[in-house]
């Protein structure tokens, strides 16, 4: 077991001290970093529209809004409560939107999806998590899309590496890369789901 495996999931804790703090502690609103990784994770996409979405991990909303218009019906989750009340005033125009409090990979929402998106949270999980979201996520996408975006350096607070959850997705039999990106700071992988 690697060194990151040994630490353990962040708790939803750690993400109400965050928001307690700041609301916006990653600038997803103002960051052209930020900015430029969105339009690249749509574009990963390659202007398919799908009809049941998944956004783990949502925080404020920011990617929420864009994916809106690709998708018929999308669910997007957190565990924070404090980010989702903002998410949802940033997309209350968005009749296609619906937000959950949930603690994934633990809790998870009935499928199916044709897409599940991934987004800079698979390295909150633990060996032991990450594991359980790779089954959920098969489970509940088969024969779907699953796309993953994940930040590259490694952070301390993080059990995991962007490459260590992209590189276990990928480890699994039940799916296949369709397309990849690389870029000196993140990771995109767009995943088809073997039924």
């Amino acid at each position: 077991m690697t060194d990151s495996g040994l630490r353990a999931s962040l708790d939803a804790e750690y993400f109400d001290r965050l928001y307690a703090r700041e609301r916006d502690p990653w600038r997803f609103e103002t960051s052209e970093y930020e900015n430029g990784k969105y339009r690249a994770t749509l574009a990963a996409l390659e202007g398919r529209r799908f009809r049941r979405a998944l956004e783990i991990g949502c925080s404020i909303g920011v990617l929420t809004a864009l994916l809106a218009d690709r998708v018929d019906s999308l669910l997007s989750v957190d565990v924070s409560e404090r980010a989702l009340a903002v998410a949802r005033r940033r997309c209350r125009r968005k009749q296609n939107v619906r937000f959950a409090q949930m603690s994934l990979p633990h809790q998870f929402p009935p499928g199916p999806f044709d897409l599940v998106l991934i987004s800079e949270v698979g390295y909150y999980w633990d060996a032991r998590d990450l594991a359980l979201a790779i089954d959920r996520v098969a489970e509940a996408a088969a024969g779907g899309t699953v796309e993953l975006v994940h930040f590259l350096p490694k952070v301390a607070d993080y059990p995991q590496s962007g490459d260590e959850v992209h590189d276990a997705f990928l480890a699994d039999p039940r799916y296949a890369r369709r397309t990849g990106t690389r870029a000196e700071r993140y990771r995109i992988d767009v995943l088809e789901v073997r039924r």
